[in-house]
């Protein structure tokens, strides 16, 4: 074989050197994509990992704060020692500074794949979490699988190293851990974890778990050597091998002057062998474990997984086990929605709606009841930390409708049981359970003590909303009996207080109190019909129609009120303003048909003038908007005449300009400037889920992945 035709061979097994690679690099072939960050590791607010920069090798791996979480990648290649994963700022890497150059990225729905070329030698390196909505055993479990698969022009001798720092573990670096390693069925698991296991201890918004413990689970198929060490990436830089002893010398802070007395790393060596074209695989878990995840009105749940009182090692033996099953499954998966979300929306939807999957189910944690009931819940990221935020859940609901709308029941029962009770004493909807991870009563605005600064309205409309939607994809009506007398107080207030909201909150809270809320109306209005449909579901006619007749007659009084020309006002009593009228959108999802077509219309018409470069303002009043919000409104839009633009894709092309080229690297922010392209504050939410709006108002296809049974 000709040199030529040597190097050709070579650079088309890199390019998909495995079927897995392949599979997905077809689904994904000539993107060009920057996410701002890349999802590594998203299980819930805690047990999240990512990378905020172009390369893996640019800047350490970090939570979703920000705060550092450092993962470190070598390759020993023929003696000489690269780094794959991991930033250049700390000491050890002053002694490698080879660089193995990332030649691509590639983010699906449950993968993140990156691949790396120097001395000859392909590395392909992907994270896998099998987040999988109707599977919520597998779901639950903390799991993700880092694989390795390596090929080689000619043969080279090769090793990995990957070494995992202790602060991973913990809140900040000066908590004192230590770290220990065992035996699972066919695995060998090093773990690190806090020494005080504080379980529960504080709530609070931009903190890291340190109770539990992170595990680093390796088959034994794998023939990997493994240290407990602060000195194995110096040893593998310096020799090519590992430590000869752990460090025992513990409780160790991760961060410690002079370094060497720091806590031990988590490190596992993994000999690829004699690579040559022939491509090598090994892979790990990253898992962490905690024996309670949520506290619940006093009481503490344990994670999902664990409610049958599943050891750890018995569920790091499943995973393993299950392991090829799993990846197969995935693959298959990403195929499928990917190509549905580029048909429904085009490239540049597909893309966000990728990048908020994962994040849109890490944003929440999963617990069972103490019947093991599934119970989810969010978390306000970047905010206040409040947990179980109803104008959080709304925002987020698209996604767990369109997958698995049990999901969305999960994530109402807490809400809806405290409502019940007397202690709620309030005649509209709570707006949080409290401050993530304790959900033991309401602390956002007056909390349980006065109405002021709550969401009224927004709140209440909001459950009536996701409760009307979710019985509708479910078919049963069994959970809004439960809750009848909650949903029936909800509804009278809006029939009250909706059709012209007094001064007060929406869950653009950021933007202040505002009264006569056009928008807010709208969702009070589609609120009662969503009421109406409830009562329908469980048996009330009268009701039904009672409610419907009012919805009908607010909806048409709201067109007259509103009318500012070729728009509709931001406020019935601001005329020259306007806003995006997102909650429209309900009332085509839910078939209630109570505003005119032209309401619609007109809107998309007017907002079509007003896009700014990286998307349309929330309002007049600033240039920020909000990201599910504009798919909810872009989404009200009628699907173009032959030969005719799309006006959904008008909206969701700067959008995407914004998720490429936008100056602030963080897990998808959902509140940016339209104009500069930086994130304001929110990151990380679930309520990026919204974007699912699209797909989920598509009917034949919302049924058939509600309906999809995994391979």
């Amino acid at each position: 074989m000709s040199e030529h035709s040597r190097t050709t061979s070579f650079r088309r097994t890199y390019r998909c050197m495995t079927a897995i690679l392949g599979a997905l690099c077809a689904v994904f072939a000539g993107a060009q994509q920057r996410p701002p960050a890349v999802p590594l590791i998203t299980h819930n607010p805690y047990f999240s990992v990512w990378s905020m920069a172009d390369k893996l090798t640019d800047e350490d791996t970090k939570h979703w704060t920000g705060a550092l979480q450092p993962m470190v990648g070598l390759a020993r290649i023929d003696g000489m020692t690269y780094r794959f994963m991991g930033g250049p700022g700390r000491a050890p890497f002053a002694l490698a500074p080879l660089v193995m150059e990332q030649r691509s990225l590639t983010v699906t729905p449950t993968h993140t794949i990156y691949t790396f070329e120097a001395a000859g030698v392909s590395l392909a390196v992907t994270f896998f979490t099998p987040a999988f909505p109707k599977d919520l055993d597998v779901l639950s479990r903390p799991i993700t699988y880092l694989t390795f698969t390596v090929s080689a022009q000619g043969e080279h001798e090769v090793s990995l190293l990957l070494d995992v720092d202790p602060v991973i573990a913990v809140n900040t670096p000066d908590e004192a851990v230590t770290w220990s390693r065992a035996r699972a069925q066919g695995l060998t698991v090093l773990n690190v974890g806090s020494r005080d296991q504080k379980v529960l201890n504080r709530p609070g918004d931009d903190l890291r778990i340190d109770w539990g413990y992170f595990r680093l689970a390796v088959p034994d198929e794998a023939g990997a050597e493994f240290a407990m060490s602060n000195g194995a990436v110096r040893s593998f830089v310096a020799t090519g091998k590992l430590p000869e002893a752990d460090d025992m010398d513990m409780p160790r802070m991760p961060r410690t002057r002079p370094a060497s007395n720091a806590a031990a790393h988590l490190a596992a060596l993994l000999p690829m062998g004699n690579a040559s074209a022939t491509s090598v695989t090994r892979h790990v878990l990253l898992a962490y474990t905690e024996d309670y995840a949520i506290e619940y009105l006093g009481q503490k749940l344990r994670p999902y997984w664990q409610r049958n009182n599943m050891t750890v090692e018995h569920m790091l033996a499943d995973a393993e086990a299950q392991y090829s099953a799993l990846e197969q499954r995935g693959q298959v998966f990403d195929r499928e929605l990917t190509a549905d979300l580029e048909k429904a929306g085009g490239t540049a939807y597909a893309q966000i709606a990728i990048l908020a999957y994962r994040q849109a189910l890490a944003g929440n944690g999963l617990a069972a009841d103490a019947d093991g009931t599934p119970m989810l819940f969010p978390k306000e990221n970047f905010s206040n930390g409040c947990i179980s935020t109803v104008d959080v859940l709304y925002p987020s609901a698209p996604f767990f409708l369109f997958f698995n709308p049990a999901l969305l029941e999960a994530q109402l029962r807490p809400v809806l049981h405290y409502a019940a009770l007397p202690r709620w004493k309030w005649s509209f909807a709570p707006h949080d359970l409290g401050t993530y991870p304790l959900a033991n009563g309401q602390v956002y605005g007056g909390g349980e003590v006065t109405e002021e600064n709550q969401m009224p309205v927004e709140e209440s409309g909001n459950m009536l909303i996701m409760a009307a939607a979710m019985s509708q994809e479910m078919g049963n009506w069994d959970f809004i009996r439960q809750y009848w007398p909650q949903f029936t107080k909800w509804a009278e207030y809006l029939r009250h207080e909706g059709m012209d909201p007094a001064n007060q909150l929406a869950t653009n809270d950021m933007s202040g109190h505002l009264a006569h809320n056009t928008d807010l109306s709208i969702k009070a209005i589609v609120g009662l019909a969503a009421y109406a449909q409830l009562a329908k579901g469980v048996g009330k006619p009268e009701v039904a129609e009672e409610y419907s007749r009012q919805a009908a007659q607010m909806a048409m009084q709201w067109q007259a009120m509103a009318i500012d020309g070729d728009h509709y006002k931001l406020a019935f009593d601001k005329p020259g303003t306007w806003s995006e009228k997102h909650n429209l959108v309900w009332d085509q999802i839910l078939g209630l048909n109570l505003f005119q077509a032209k309401v619609r219309q007109t809107e998309i018409a007017f907002y079509l003038k007003h896009m700014n470069q990286y998307g349309l303002p929330f309002d007049n009043r600033a240039d920020y908007t909000l990201l599910d919000w504009t798919i909810w409104t872009a989404a009200l839009a009628d699907p173009p005449q032959p030969g005719s633009p799309d006006p959904f894709a008008a909206f969701v092309a700067p959008i995407g300009r914004w998720v490429n080229e936008g100056p602030t690297r963080v897990p998808l922010a959902d509140w940016y400037d339209t104009k500069t392209g930086n994130a304001i504050h929110f990151q990380a939410r679930s309520v990026v889920g919204g974007v699912y709006i699209k797909v989920l108002a598509v009917k034949s296809l919302a049924a058939k992945w509600r309906e999809r049974t995994e391979p």
